[in-house]
């Protein structure tokens, strides 16, 4: 189907629903370097306004990818819940926009909103936030509520977890543990400590889960830990009965895009299932840890749609979430700078596919957090990641990551520190994952509102028990 528009006297064709999703993207360089990008802001507005009066309904009928061909479409496609769809299944994408904005300000928001969570695609949400501006994306992020649970709970309002990242370029136990103990003193860690290993060698992998698990024992600290291997090695490890918590794995929104990342459908649940059944969690079962990345498709070159097009990357990072979905995860983040600036070229790209991917994540159902970073060589600086900190805090965004110094030595990019997680818990009133707080509480770390307390080197229990 050919859709037409006219701005300011010219006339605009576009040729397929493809093209309309990803001439209707705000600006970015990833669109750009695929050749699906707007040429024009006059193109853009025009393919906004097309996007706008489209029915939610095409979406289930015309796919951005075809589903004879790939596995995510068959995915969303088969499980799409019509009951839940029911009630704004009259809408066009400009009506969803305002139906999410006056129930974002309605009293029962959260139960209206996770009540049609199941019944939205990727594709919708993804469409919707296209013409939504940026405090539109905060405002409904915010009034959705989306809760998950190992031995900490995610995701409730008023709070606002952290993933503990302590890498070392060579997996040295010592420095892995100074970064950790770092970390702890400053109240993070809620979400998870989680290592980026040097090496996805089995024996590496369980020496650093045994690392973790000893530190966690021996302080009786309600949390979880993941070490980032590939999921086949975490599976591996289970059979020899390595102390495994999360499984992690990174995924994509296309068969092929999965397939680079040597997973499939089938794979990644029975990952699920081999970590839940070891039943290692405390106040709830969710077991799996998945990271996303606007740009990860085009990077593997992957990203082609009906008629063999380009999909814009945005829709695509949207239908990774449809994977994640069907696993009812821990944690899901986007690292949104990490891939680099051939796909978000500086700070105000990467602020704007931030926010789009925390509200297009949460709206689908999911425990959504953001890696908020940037690599050397993106024309961003840390005042960017303080906005778009501070913009997803008011978001209520699941969790962020913090590494000491916001320098990941190891990965060679620039994220969060762990001094940035308190700013935004101090400056917003929000507080750590209350399991976790209790026992920062418990020890002296924190008060009673959750703030934490200087840390006192001659007095800290946990440096205390460190010595020991």
């Amino acid at each position: 189907m050919t859709y037409h528009q006219s701005v300011s006297g010219r006339n605009y064709s576009f040729g397929s629903l493809v093209e309309v999703m990803a001439k209707a993207t705000p600006l970015r360089s990833g669109d750009q370097l695929a050749g699906c990008a707007a040429e024009s802001d006059a193109e853009r507005a025009a393919a906004s306004w097309v996007l706008a009066d489209l029915s939610l309904s095409v979406f289930l009928d015309e796919q951005v990818v075809p589903y004879e061909t790939d596995a995510v479409t068959r995915l969303i496609v088969d499980g799409h819940d019509r009951a839940a769809f029911a009630p704004i299944a009259h809408l066009t994408v400009g009506g969803l926009r305002d139906w999410l904005l006056a129930t974002a300000a309605a009293p029962d928001a959260a139960a209206t909103l996770s009540g049609i969570a199941a019944g939205l695609t990727p594709e919708m949400v993804a469409a919707v936030s296209k013409i939504m501006r940026n405090q539109d994306l905060i405002a409904v992020a915010r009034a959705t509520t989306v809760t998950s649970a190992f031995r900490t709970t995610i995701g409730l309002p008023g709070r606002i977890a952290t993933r503990l990242q302590p890498n070392h370029p060579t997996d040295d136990p010592r420095g892995i543990a100074a970064a950790t103990l770092d970390g702890l003193l400053m109240g993070c860690g809620d979400a998870v400590i989680g290592i980026n290993p040097a090496t996805d060698s089995p024996r590496a992998t369980a020496d650093l889960l045994y690392l973790l698990d000893d530190i966690r024992t021996r302080f009786d600290i309600p949390m979880q830990s993941c070490v980032l291997s590939h999921v086949t090695t975490t599976m591996e490890l289970i059979d020899k009965n390595v102390p495994v918590d999360l499984m992690f794995q990174s995924i994509a929104g296309t068969e092929g895009a999965n397939a680079s990342f040597g997973v499939t459908l089938p794979m990644l649940a029975e990952a699920n299932e081999a970590a839940r059944s070891l039943g290692r969690g405390t106040v709830g079962d969710n077991v799996m840890y998945l990271e996303t990345g606007q740009g990860s498709a085009l990077s593997a070159g992957a990203h082609l749609g009906t008629g063999g097009l380009p999909v814009d990357q945005q829709t695509l990072e949207a239908r990774a979430y449809a994977v994640a979905r069907a696993l009812d995860p821990l944690l899901v983040n986007t690292v949104v700078g990490f891939i680099g600036p051939e796909y978000l070229y500086d700070g105000k790209q990467i602020i704007r596919a931030g926010l789009e991917d925390h509200f297009c994540g949460k709206l689908l159902g999911l425990p959504m957090g953001v890696d908020v970073c940037y690599t050397n060589h993106a024309e961003a600086d840390q005042d960017d990641m303080d906005t778009l900190l501070t913009l997803l805090g008011t978001a209520g965004c699941a969790f962020v990551i913090a590494v000491p110094g916001a320098d990941d030595v190891m990965l060679g990019y620039q994220s969060l520190s762990f001094h940035d997680a308190l700013y935004v818990r101090q400056v917003l009133g929000l507080r750590a994952a209350p399991e976790f707080e209790t026992w920062l509480h418990g020890l002296g770390m924190a008060d009673d509102s959750g703030r934490i307390l200087p840390v006192d080197a001659a007095a800290s229990p946990l440096l205390a028990l460190t010595a020991r």
